[in-house]
């Protein structure tokens, strides 16, 4: 091949590449060029849904496309994470989280946690309560724990499984105390609730956010709340220090929501939804949601959501190990003591 064929051979090449790389970066500019499918990995009515329902439709206006919801319940949240982790990585599955994830390697539910995804926002986190059917004699916690050490085994417990929020609570509670109950699983806090109002569980630990509704058409009674001090939300509840002293040592602590798509999205849509939720996040009517139930904005992207998450982590798994109710030493996972 003579030099002058040569030359001509390498800018056929650079003249393809370079028509290649143009054609793909409108591609990702033009996102979302069509719907988004979100996952909620918890059923219809809980507080991850609730949230995800009334933020999507400022994102959808701030993005101009559809975002459509779909409930896939099931293994602690592991079922619906796993179906985002194992789609295409283009910013077309998102997946609206709660806290679990960061549990599932130290109670062997996945070998994965939000270190696989990419968190687009974490967007609020909520309060915790301990509520009870209204019809229940108890006047709050401190009769719970007496009829439960009177009764070993005999209280049913609303759960979420391995990891959700009640048995991260009572695995807290046994830490320091001893809460001998029996757990029953639901798909999440909108079937439990059911459950409760038909008097077929005695109580549960949830979220404000869930809660809020039917405690205040008096179907729900508040027998304490996850805190050191009394919350602004719920005045008269009285805080779970008044009956645990000793659980201030895992507090402040509560559940949260987050955005997360594939680690491995491209960087300019991991962008583009990033600043589309912070914008959304911050609507005015968003931010009413959350405080009419008893959530505090987050709004994290970045660093400070990957600082957020490590810390949530620690606190937790660690809180569990001492508990004894983690399967695998955070410490062998590399997860850091607090």
């Amino acid at each position: 091949m003579t030099n002058s064929q040569t030359l001509k051979t390498l800018i056929s090449v650079l003249t393809l590449s370079m028509t290649a790389l143009a054609l793909s970066v409108p591609a990702l500019a033009d996102y979302p060029e069509r719907r988004i499918d979100a996952v909620v990995p918890w059923g219809a009515g809980g507080s991850t849904d609730n949230m995800a329902r009334s933020l999507t439709p400022h994102v959808e206006e701030v993005l101009g496309t559809d975002i459509v919801i779909n409930n896939r319940p099931g293994g602690t949240g592991v079922i619906g994470t796993n179906v985002v982790r194992t789609r295409p990585a283009n910013g077309y599955s998102l997946l609206y989280g709660a806290e679990n994830a960061q549990l599932y390697p130290i109670l062997e539910l996945a070998d994965f946690d939000y270190g696989d995804l990419h968190p687009v926002s974490l967007i609020g986190q909520g309060i915790v309560l301990i509520v009870a059917p209204a019809g229940k004699a108890w006047n709050d916690f401190g009769d719970l724990l007496a009829e439960a050490s009177a009764n070993p085994g005999q209280l049913r417990m609303g759960d979420a499984g391995a990891g959700g929020l009640p048995s991260t609570v009572l695995a807290m509670i046994n830490a320091v105390d001893e809460l001998d109950v029996r757990s029953v699983t639901f798909g999440g806090d909108g079937p439990a609730i059911t459950a409760m109002l038909g008097n077929h569980l005695d109580f549960m630990p949830m979220a404000l956010a869930s809660a809020q509704e039917q405690i205040r058409a008096g179907n729900l009674k508040v027998l304490t709340v996850l805190s050191d001090e009394s919350v602004e939300q719920l005045p008269d509840a009285p805080p779970i220090t008044d009956f645990l002293p000793e659980m201030e040592s895992f507090l402040p602590w509560g559940p949260f929501w987050g955005a997360y798509v594939r680690q491995d999205t491209p960087d300019t849509i991991k962008a583009t939804l990033e600043s589309a939720y912070a914008e959304a996040i911050a609507h005015e009517d968003f931010q009413a949601f959350l405080d009419r139930n008893g959530a505090t904005s987050l709004n994290l992207q970045g660093e400070e959501a990957q600082d957020f998450l490590s810390r949530w982590q620690s606190v937790t798994s660690w809180a569990m190990e001492d508990a004894g109710s983690a399967k695998v030493s955070p410490e062998t996972l590399g997860i850091p003591r607090p």
